[in-house]
């Protein structure tokens, strides 16, 4: 079990052959584990005692320590019998915490703590100025100590033995069901916790003594994970490490067993986690409960009664997201194909890849779904989603951009919580739920210092992956943000971005290795699958220039009606930054420009802003129209099928960075240089008065676009047809619920009903991107068939069109298409002018069933 340990050693029960206070440092410090091992121990002290006295000039002086970790049999005894014959053995044995009913001849303990407590204990009370650790068993022999001292000779910190070196010598190996288990297990531990190790869990290890009594000090765990923790504190340390080959021999009655392997990868992530709490301080857990606050604030209505209550301003979009949750848990837990289905838009069915079904959340979050319903996950997803976007943001900020935490949690909030971020967190989660940018954008970083190519090159590979699978739009329009970054900082500092060109090359070489496998067949059965489609049908999209200086209509300083007129709906407010932030931010780039980072992140927001937008730009109040920039990308592949509106989304993240970096000069006593750190001069009354004026503007800018509570409403009640199960005897197995109209972009209330009927049945039409036409090309909702349009237009004039005999024989093909067993109208709007329509149609009245019209057909018959 990980425990905290004390900054100096602590209290120790110490045997006869304690050393009398005062005794100086020695040579060398062999520390020596011990459980249970009465009938090991003889031999291997005599055989290390004799190599240290055959070795005087290496080992002049040296002392020898064993740890008796509670050990049940008389290992303590033959301890002490060795200390009377060499008085340079000593044994230790940790206080016991409890009486124990061992003979005190044995020299036990209360009990066994584990090996990692008793290396522990070992190393703090040496005096060496190195320290060796060996097992009892002398697996590798103490021969092999002259090996590890050669690399500490030549500058390393530590030289641990390897049995998995190339010139490793195993005399006497393992079972090889056991071999095979224990590389198994050490390979799984180097790839989570210790890359570039090849053994980390051989008993065989020196290291230089001071190093070692630091690093066993600030180490936590009692198991056999103490291996793994210590040679990480010395890699994060930048003390060198050499892994030497060794020879080795099984030993008969060794303590480890390959299932030890997953209690040390146990261990290690217990240790992550208290880590973990201990780095967030109650500052940082103060700002991350502040952001999980407001976004229940402003989800509250949902919250008030989930998976009742309906986002106003979403239109369709909720019943299309939590159909996608829905159908996402029904194919996981039925092991279907996560990538299709066929219960929308029956007989073709749906590409799910090529919709945004968010699979990264969808899949992970089935159990939620499955226990308390899609809506529940839908409100889930959105409140945890906002509230870990800041998070991340604000991780970031302060990881690499600031030192003060109240400008990284105002940084961090403007960049979950701005506008266009609100704007989409009504009904588009795949752009409201960004938490992975930060980690991606901080693994380029990392890739760009060069230190760790390889491993860094491989996490971003996952990133991105994972990425795909919650938004692949939100993570080109990133791309684009980065690339106008990257631009803008090798402008301003040439020589550094050339320095980082070769390691970021390299790295994403890396990173494309590990992402195309994973992605391959996603990817193929997106753009080339059944249903799937080359490029999406809109019309021009960009933003209004007004548009950038005016507030959201959900901001506190907003008015729906204006910014109605500037949007094309409440989903796609995708700037409405308002004056006093864009004010502010044109201030903080002139008043830091000398940092490069400003002048870049700058150059991002301006440059992102006029490529939103689009190909035309409106000059406000003129009548003249310019040509946009957006023209050069709207016509390439991926580009094509952007709402250029939305690449105001990426001046988001530049804006908090450059809000984040100016509080945080606020925040310091003394201005910040080119690269943002202090020059150490006092700024005086004057600096106090321009602080004081810059957390004015700061507030005068922020204050007026808090996000306000999303409005909800009650949702329609579903048919006691639906709800009931009633359905199950009009439509039989294979066979379609036809409701009337026909679901489609602009209702889909039928999904609803879907979900609440466990998606017992398939519907045709829907809500979801497909193909349209020979050229495949996308297009919201279902193709229409005569049936369906002349439905959606009695629906929307309320008129009943004359019927022929040829309209009823085009119904009856369509209904034969979609394999109809039932044709269903709700009461609504017009619902009149739809009934008598469809008793036309199929030549005979419904039934009036469970608060709906019902006709049973059967292929149209």
């Amino acid at each position: 079990m990980p425990h905290t340990s004390p900054a100096r050693p602590p209290a120790l029960a110490i045997g006869s052959a304690a050393p009398a206070p005062g005794r100086g440092v020695v040579d060398l410090t062999v520390v020596v584990p011990a459980y249970n091992e009465e009938h090991r121990l003889p031999r291997t002290l005599d055989t290390i005692c004799r190599y240290l006295r055959s070795s005087p000039g290496r080992h002049a002086e040296w002392e020898l320590i064993v740890v008796d970790d509670g050990s049940s049999d008389a290992t303590a005894a033959v301890v002490r019998r060795a200390a009377e014959a060499e008085p340079r053995i000593r044994l230790l044995t940790p206080p016991a915490a409890s009486p124990t009913a061992a003979s005190p001849a044995a020299g036990s303990s209360a009990r066994n703590h584990g090996k990692g407590h008793a290396l522990r204990l070992g190393v703090l009370a040496s005096r060496g100025r190195r320290v060796l650790l060996t097992d009892a068993d002398l697996a590798t022999p103490i021969e092999e100590l002259a090996s590890l001292h050669d690399r500490l000779d030549a500058g390393s910190a530590a030289a641990i033995g390897s049995r998995a070196h190339p010139h490793a010598l195993i005399e006497v190996d393992q079972h090889p069901l056991r071999r095979l288990a224990g590389r198994a297990g050490n390979r799984l531990i180097r790839a989570v916790a210790l890359p570039g190790v090849r053994d980390t869990q051989c008993g065989f290890k020196l290291f230089d003594g001071d190093r070692a009594r630091a690093a066993f000090g600030r180490s936590r765990l009692d198991g056999w994970g103490i291996d793994v923790e210590i040679l990480r504190a010395f890699r994060r340390a930048g003390w060198p490490v050499a892994e030497v080959p060794v020879r080795w021999a099984h030993q008969e009655g060794s303590k480890i067993r390959p299932l030890d392997y997953g209690r040390v990868l146990m261990e290690l992530l217990r240790l992550a986690r208290r880590g973990v709490r201990e780095r967030i301080g109650a500052g940082d857990r103060a700002v991350l409960l502040a952001y999980l606050l407001l976004s229940v604030l402003l989800y509250k209505g949902l919250w008030a009664h989930v998976g009742h209550r309906y986002l106003v301003d979403s239109g369709q979009d909720q019943n299309q997201w939590e159909w996608f949750f829905a159908v996402t848990a029904h194919h996981v837990l039925g092991l279907d194909d996560p990538f299709f289905t066929d219960l929308q838009n029956a007989p073709l069915g749906v590409n799910l890849m090529a919709n945004t079904a968010m699979l990264g959340l969808a899949v992970p979050l089935t159990p939620v779904t499955a226990l308390f319903g899609p809506g529940a996950t839908w409100t889930l997803v959105l409140t945890c989603g906002l509230a870990g976007t800041a998070a991340a943001w604000y991780w970031l900020l302060r990881k690499r951009f600031v030192r003060a935490r109240r400008a990284a949690a105002l940084g961090g909030a403007l960049c979950a919580f701005a506008p266009p971020m609100i704007s989409h967190a009504n009904a588009h989660p795949n752009f409201a739920v960004l938490f992975m940018m930060p980690l991606i954008i901080d693994r380029l970083l990392r890739l760009c210092e060069g230190t760790r190519v390889g491993r860094d090159g491989v996490v971003l590979g996952l990133f991105l992956t994972y990425q795909v699978f919650l938004g692949e739009e939100a993570l080109l329009l990133a791309a684009l943000g980065l690339v106008l970054f990257a631009a803008g900082y090798a402008a301003a500092r040439p020589a550094r971005a050339r320095a980082a060109l070769r390691p970021l090359a390299r790295g994403l070489a890396v990173a494309l290795a590990v992402c195309v496998p994973l992605l391959a067949y996603p990817l193929l059965w997106q753009f080339f699958g059944d249903q799937s489609y080359h490029s999406v049908l809109h019309g021009p999209a960009g933003n209004s220039p007004r548009a950038f200086v005016e507030f959201a209509g959900r901001s506190l300083a907003g008015h729906q009606a204006t910014a109605d007129a500037l949007a094309m709906n409440r989903t796609e407010q995708n700037a409405f930054f308002g004056w006093p932030l864009l004010a502010l931010t044109a201030v903080v780039v002139v008043w830091l420009w000398r940092d490069p980072r400003v002048r870049a992140l700058g150059w991002v927001a301006l440059a992102a802003s006029v490529l939103s937008l689009g190909r035309t730009i409106p000059v406000p109040w003129t009548g003249i129209t310019l040509p946009g920039p957006w023209r050069a990308l709207a016509h390439r592949p991926l580009f094509e099928s952007v709402i250029e509106s939305r690449v105001a989304m990426a001046a988001v993240p530049a804006l908090g960075i450059l809000l984040a970096l100016a509080c945080d000069r606020l925040c310091a006593s003394a201005p910040a240089g080119p690269d943002g750190g202090g020059d150490g001069r006092s700024d005086g009354d004057g600096g106090r008065g321009l602080r004081i004026a810059g957390w004015a503007a700061v507030t005068a800018a922020l204050l007026p676009l808090a996000p306000t509570p999303f409005t909800t409403a009650d949702r329609a009640p579903v048919p006691s047809f639906i709800a009931d199960g009633t359905w199950r005897a009009h439509v039989p197995e294979g066979r379609t619920l036809v409701p009337v109209p026909l679901p489609s972009p602009g209702d889909a209330e039928a999904l609803h009903w879907q979900t609440t009927a466990g998606l017992g049945f398939p519907l045709p039409g829907g809500y979801f991107n497909g193909p349209d036409g020979p050229d495949r090309t996308g297009v919201y909702g279902p193709q229409y068939r005569f049936t369906s349009a002349l439905l959606a237009e009695v629906s929307r004039t309320g008129r009943v069109p004359r019927i022929r005999q040829e309209q009823r024989r085009a119904a009856r093909a369509d209904l034969e298409y979609w394999r109809a067993g039932a044709v269903v109208l709700a009461p609504q709007p017009g619902d009149e002018a739809l009934r008598v329509t469809l008793e036309r149609l199929l030549g005979w009245q419904g039934d009036w069933i469970g608060g709906v019209w019902v006709w049973d057909v059967h292929g149209g018959t």
